[in-house]
């Protein structure tokens, strides 16, 4: 199994959350076990409401349409993805000076920001608090999970969102919080998946990978299914 200075991306179109929760814990078990490299999964959801590990569900104010609803091991507070969201799932065993959390979503952030820039958008950081803003709008959430040094859960930025579902919540518990999108702030509409390669690109540069291989859902599975002993005599 390649590994070091080599990402493998799978982007996987609209994925279930429930079975995106089971293909990462699936991935975190393959990655300890180093039967698989760094991944970095993107897919968008249909509506779903999250809320993170000690996240207050009274952060959902309402829910006409019985969207439904999980508590996962992240962190962080309530969150809502649906159509048009990029989900950014990175699978990385953090090792050496990486093994910093604070890093790690410093990074996930500067990411963001830089493809941002690609369709001429000035993102940034908020002191104290964790996601990207533009202006006085959050554009992008953050919530992560690590499990013995190997990285789940990840980031949602809006790409083209129905912002109108996080009217109800308060959106990652700040109080006044107000999400905005790509599309919402540019003229050129953009798809999910033309934000989804400029996000490729930035998330490589920043975590200093040099090669890119894109993979399958199909691919993806194949290697989680491959015995360990297979996997190590062809690495």
């Amino acid at each position: 199994m390649e590994s070091g200075n080599t990402l493998t991306v799978a982007d996987l179109g609209v994925v279930d959350y429930g079975a995106a929760l089971d293909l990462q814990t699936a991935m975190v078990t393959a990655r300890l076990e180093d039967r698989i490299g760094d991944t970095l999964l993107l897919m968008e959801h249909p509506h779903v409401f999250t809320l993170g590990r000690g996240a207050d569900e009274r952060f959902i104010v309402a829910n006409p349409n019985a969207v439904p609803t999980y508590r996962v091991s992240r962190g962080g507070q309530v969150t809502y993805h649906g159509p048009g969201q990029l989900i950014g799932y990175p699978i990385l065993k953090l090792e050496g000076r990486a093994r910093d959390v604070t890093r790690y979503l410093r990074n996930l952030e500067q990411a963001m920001i830089d493809a941002l820039r690609e369709f001429g958008l000035d993102a940034d950081r908020r002191a104290g608090l964790t996601g990207i803003w533009i202006g006085q709008q959050k554009i992008a959430s953050i919530g992560v999970g690590i499990r013995r040094w190997v990285t789940y859960h990840g980031f949602a930025l809006n790409v083209s969102t129905d912002l109108s579902f996080f009217d109800l919540i308060v959106p990652c518990g700040i109080e006044g919080c107000r999400m905005t999108s790509i599309c919402k702030l540019s003229a050129v509409q953009i798809s999910v998946h033309e934000f989804s390669a400029s996000m490729q690109k930035s998330f490589a540069q920043v975590f200093g990978y040099d090669t890119i291989i894109s993979q399958t859902a199909a691919q993806i599975w194949q290697q989680l299914d491959s015995p360990r002993a297979e996997s190590q005599s062809q690495g």
